[in-house]
């Protein structure tokens, strides 16, 4: 994990993974490393089947980084 996404800026630190799938109030949620909270999903099934969509979309740089759109309904 000591890698960088092309698109961090030079210098930036190396973030270390951890639990990215939260539960709250019997929801469920799921943080990314652009520091967003996206959400809520009915169980922790689709939190994480939307946390890979979005992997997804970012890693093929389908969105621009400061879209508005999200993955929740």
């Amino acid at each position: 994990m000591a890698s960088h996404r092309d698109s961090d800026p030079p210098g930036a630190q190396t973030r270390y993974r951890s639990e990215r799938i939260q539960e709250d109030g019997g929801k469920w949620y799921f943080s990314t490393r652009e520091g967003t909270l996206e959400g809520p999903f009915e169980d922790r099934f689709q939190a994480v089947e939307a946390l890979e969509k979005y992997i997804s979309i970012q890693q093929l740089e389908l969105l621009s980084p400061d879209s508005k759109l999200t993955l929740s309904d």
